[in-house]
This record gives C-alpha cells, structure tokens and sequence, in this order.
C-alpha cells in the first residue's frame, strides 16, 4: 500500500509540473490520473521498501542522477543534430554488449530507459542472470565489453546504484 501512495504522491506532483496551470480542472484531472496509475502499477513500482525509507537516496536522485541525465541527454541531442545537419559525418552504427553489476528490477529499468532516452543509443535486451545489457549505438566508439560499459554505462550505474541497491 505504501509503494501506491508514494506512486501517487510522485505522479500527482508530476502531473502538476507538467500541467503548469494550477485550476482546478487540471487539478482534478491529476488526481484520478494518479489515481488510476497508482492503483494500475503500484506493486511493480517499488518491490523493496526500505527504499522508501532513506531520505538520501532522494538526495541522490534529485541532486545527482536527474542533473546527470539532462546533461547527457543535452549532450546526446546535439551529437544527434550535428549527425544529421552533417550527413557526411561518418555513422558507425551497432549493437555493443555492456557488463551492469545493478540486480534490482527497478534499478534496471532506470538504466535502460536512461540508455534509451538519451538519444544515440537504445537498450535492446537485458540479460538479468549475467548482467548484460546489448545496447544498438549509433556511433560504436568500442566494441569490447569494458570499454564499452565505460562509455555508455558507468555515469548512470554509480549513481543509480546509491538510489535502489
């Protein structure tokens, strides 16, 4: 039940941020919105509740991960652009096999949507047992599984690690 309620806290408030306009028509609208998601995904949202319980990892996802992932999304759309401004600027696209010492579900899930949603690169599969993820890059820079993991992995991985394991 507890997993529900901060599911509902966390999208009511994005649904405030993302609305902008604090009527009472959007209020109400985010409300059974929140409701409806919370009450649809609520047990898959947080399997292990002593998260819940630390107010730093908190500090971490807002103070350290989400200035991180703006920043490399930012970068990664410029990258993008340039591309395709440039069509002459050589691509080499692929798909690179990446080593994640995350175990958690939730923890996962944030990485490979971090991968995804910085453009440049989509997380295609996760192999949970072994710890890999297989990444389609538009500009493979290493096909080795370290250095690879370097590049795409590491920045998001430390500090995801503090939030949910």
């Amino acid at each position: 039940m507890k997993s529900k309620l901060v599911l509902f806290v966390l999208g009511f408030l994005v649904w405030l941020l993302l609305s902008w306009v604090p009527d009472w028509q959007h209020i109400i609208v985010g409300v059974f919105v929140a409701i409806l998601v919370a009450f649809v995904v609520g047990d898959l949202f947080i399997t292990h509740r002593q998260v819940l319980y630390h107010p730093l990892r908190y500090w971490y996802f807002f103070a350290c991960y989400l200035p991180l992932f703006l920043w490399e999304c930012f970068k990664a759309n410029i990258d993008v652009a340039y591309r395709v401004l440039h069509p002459d600027l050589p691509i080499n696209p692929g798909i690179v096999k990446v080593k994640t010492s995350l175990r958690t579900d939730t923890a996962l899930t944030f990485l490979a949507n971090s991968i995804t949603l910085t453009p440049g690169t989509l997380s295609v599969d996760i192999d949970v047992k072994s710890g890999f993820l297989y990444i389609h890059w538009i500009d493979v820079k290493a096909k080795d599984v370290d250095t690879a993991t370097k590049i795409i992995v590491e920045r998001f991985e430390k500090i995801l690690k503090k939030i949910f394991e």
